[in-house]
């Protein structure tokens, strides 16, 4: 996820390599790293406090002010700081493919080393101090990058932006086509019916998990008429009144389990010493591993081809010849993303969508088309605002957090854990929505004067110096 310094290439031991002067290196990529930290930072600190389980669900006891900061983080922040840092790492990766090209370096093999690295950092990390990483999710997709660099069949920049693209729209049109077969052959009764079916099921579902009701498994009758082998014997069908009792238990017993298992995360993180809290997270390492192919594949494949086009069209490396490019971007980015991002929370948030698979469907569609545009609207603001002098000085505080992005992101979780787990600080589930935003604030602080201060004296930062160290199996110069 974190990408190599261009002062990297000055420690291969290559005869044929140069340290790289100061005007080299693409201080736009350590600025935007250093930016997305901080969206990173916002939106992860939420899930050191609650069961990660229940990622991306609202927190519906929020009142307030905590509702507020919750609201706002979940529509501005919430899946646009990780895409933003996949497109920086695809950037990343074409930056370093290139260098290694001028100066006739092989590239594949110590790229595919670059990874394991990063995968093994990414699982320790998940197993030893916060189940949310993603780190591994990137090494996965940068092999996929490389595979996909290897193989490809053109030079041309423009077939990349529309590969991208398509990758990108491919969920959308799978979802439309579904969502306009229903609403051709859904009528308003029937919808009426299926809204009022769902209704009733919701409602005894909750009235059954607040009287604590025990599951009461289908009967045989109900189960026999369902069951395809005893179907070719029995002609009789189950009614609609068994077929809602079957969803009922099936529904009820779906949320007895998801809140087993967040009270079973709860536990681990109040009550259970440090040993206990691992036991757990390298069990929940396998559940997060399941989603990890959908996850590279699907998702951050197609940011990270964008942000290679970024690269081989020099709009980002030369960002301030492509001045329109991205004034156009900010403005679609913003103009259309936001609204989507707030209709989509409206939608998301609203009572109605727990109870409806469509509203459902609709809300986090449009939220997933939204977290795209905003991100990109974020990317164009930024680099519109580095083309004015008035801001450089104030991004520029971003670039030693960006340069030691793989230190400050692990730290996040040395941090937060120590706040907030019960075998470190005990303050999980006490520490609400707005004063976690002044925490965020000292962190963000902290690391821009800390990585400042380090940057002065050493090459790297810590974790950057034992990333290039494994990658390049030799011990790298730490001191300036």
């Amino acid at each position: 996820m974190m990408q190599v310094s261009q002062e990297d290439e000055s420690v291969i031991p290559t005869p044929q390599l140069q340290p790289l002067d100061k005007h080299k290196r693409v201080d736009a990529l350590d600025i935007l790293r250093g930016l997305a930290l901080v969206g990173i930072l916002l939106m992860n600190i939420e899930w050191f406090n609650r069961a990660i389980i229940s990622l991306g669900a609202h927190d519906t006891t929020l009142t307030g002010i905590d509702h507020a900061v919750g609201w706002l983080i979940r529509c501005f922040v919430e899946g646009k700081f990780y895409k933003l840092f996949a497109l920086i790492f695809g950037m990343g990766f074409a930056v370093m493919l290139l260098r290694a090209k001028e100066v006739g370096r092989p590239f594949g093999a110590w790229f595919i080393r670059r990874m394991v690295v990063l995968l093994i950092i990414g699982l320790a990390h998940m197993i030893f101090l916060w189940g949310g990483d993603i780190l591994h999710d990137y090494a996965i997709a940068g092999l996929l990058l490389l595979a996909w660099v290897s193989y490809k069949k053109t030079e041309d920049p423009k077939a990349y932006l529309k590969l991208a693209l398509m990758w990108l729209m491919i969920p959308i049109f799978i979802v439309s086509v579904g969502a306009s077969i229903f609403g051709m052959f859904f009528s308003e009764p029937k919808y009426q019916e299926m809204w009022q079916n769902e209704l009733d099921i919701f409602t005894v579902v909750e009235q059954q998990l607040e009287n604590n009701v025990e599951i009461i498994p289908p009967t045989n009758k109900i189960t026999e008429d369902l069951d395809p082998i005893s179907a070719e014997t029995s002609s009789v069908m189950p009614s609609d009144e068994e077929i809602r009792e079957i969803t009922i238990a099936d529904t009820l017993e779906q949320r007895k389990e998801l809140l087993a298992d967040i009270a079973e995360e709860d536990a681990a993180f109040m009550k259970g010493n440090y040993w206990e809290a691992t036991k757990y997270r390298f069990s929940f390492t396998g559940f997060m591993l399941m989603f990890a192919p959908v996850m590279s594949l699907v998702v951050l494949m197609p940011i990270f081809i964008l942000g290679f086009w970024l690269v081989v069209t020099e709009k980002i490396t030369k960002h301030q010849e492509h001045h329109s490019f991205f004034k156009v971007l900010t403005r679609v980015g913003l103009g259309i993303g936001i609204p989507l991002n707030i209709a989509s929370i409206l939608i998301i948030q609203h009572p109605a969508t727990a109870i409806s698979g469509v509203l459902q469907g609709v809300g986090q569609m449009i939220f997933y088309v939204g977290q795209y545009l905003l991100s990109a609207g974020y990317l164009g603001l930024v680099i519109c605002a580095l083309n004015k002098q008035k801001w450089q000085k104030f991004f520029s505080a971003f670039s030693p957090m960006g340069q030691m992005a793989l230190t400050n992101y692990l730290m996040h979780s040395v941090i937060l854990t120590s706040i907030f787990y019960g075998y470190a600080g005990g303050q999980y589930g006490e520490i609400s929505r707005a004063p976690q935003m002044l925490i965020v604030l000292a962190i963000i602080v902290a690391q821009i004067f800390l990585s400042k201060w380090w940057l002065n004296r050493y090459r790297f930062g810590p974790m950057e110096w034992l990333w290039r160290s494994l990658t390049y199996k030799k011990m790298q110069t730490m001191k300036l």
